[in-house]
């Protein structure tokens, strides 16, 4: 009888344990909204609406960028568009995510490039009008920049 006491003691305790732990684990950072519009222009490789998705962990953010306006000009392989997004600060100054990360695209096919990973700060806001991306694909660079203000508005850190 005594061992299922001691038992069920340490079965109390660890779980009152876990449950502290709970109550004092950090919660996940959020960025607002999670995802936002623009309407970019690329020159001569086209424009048109976009969709800029972001997630936040910590410091750490990544933003995606597709756009089934802006077509891939020839077809490209996974992860072969290096490409460096410039996102404008409220507070002055500018972030960039970069990276190389893409699907495969087929000649014609929607651009999508991302996630791409960035450093935020807690009370960041930052919007993709007065930014831009630059895409090079086969050596070529690609400049896409927003025509307006994103919307609904700036992405706001944690």
């Amino acid at each position: 009888m005594r061992g299922k006491r001691t038992a069920t003691g340490a079965a109390l305790a660890a779980g009152a344990l876990a449950v502290t732990g709970l109550a004092f684990a950090p919660t996940a950072a959020a960025v607002t909204p999670q995802t936002a519009t623009i309407n970019a222009s690329c020159g001569i490789f086209g424009g048109g609406a976009a969709t800029l998705t972001a997630t936040q962990s910590g410091n750490a953010a990544t933003i995606t960028l597709t756009s089934s306006a802006i077509k891939a000009p020839v077809a490209v392989a996974q992860d072969s568009i290096t490409s460096t997004l410039t996102l404008v600060k409220a507070s002055g100054g500018t972030t960039v995510f970069s990276g190389t990360k893409n699907p495969a695209m087929p000649s014609g096919s929607a651009v999508s490039v991302g996630p791409l990973p960035g450093t935020v700060a807690s009370g960041d806001s930052l919007e993709a009008y007065g930014g831009s991306l630059k895409m090079v694909i086969f050596g070529v660079t690609v400049t896409c920049k927003a025509t307006a203000k994103q919307s609904p508005g700036p992405f706001v850190f944690d």
